[in-house]
């Protein structure tokens, strides 16, 4: 008897059908069946519900002062010389 409930949760059906009634389809799946989606009655994929997100814990500025910057953000990390050293570089190639 098991085996018969478990059969009659999952549904099948090709991929045309799949496409033209997705949102039917969906809707099963949330209510706990999974589809089997094949192509030319070759399953390929399967469909089933996702398990609920966690709620969101986290608290903003939980890291802050944890971070320090030393130097300069927006300017280039190679100093100026060694760029001229990478230009020379590329031309005698």
């Amino acid at each position: 008897m098991f085996m018969a409930i478990f059969m009659s949760m999952i549904k099948s059906a090709n991929l045309a059908k799949v496409k033209n009634h997705l949102s039917k389809f969906l809707a099963e799946v949330e209510q706990g069946h999974e589809v089997v989606i094949c192509k030319r009655n070759i399953p390929v994929a399967r469909i089933t519900r996702m398990d609920r997100p966690r709620k969101n814990t986290s608290k903003p500025g939980w890291a802050g002062r944890s971070v320090r910057v030393h130097g300069d953000l927006t300017g280039p990390c190679i100093p100026l010389e060694d760029w001229e050293m990478i230009r020379e570089d590329s031309k005698s190639r």
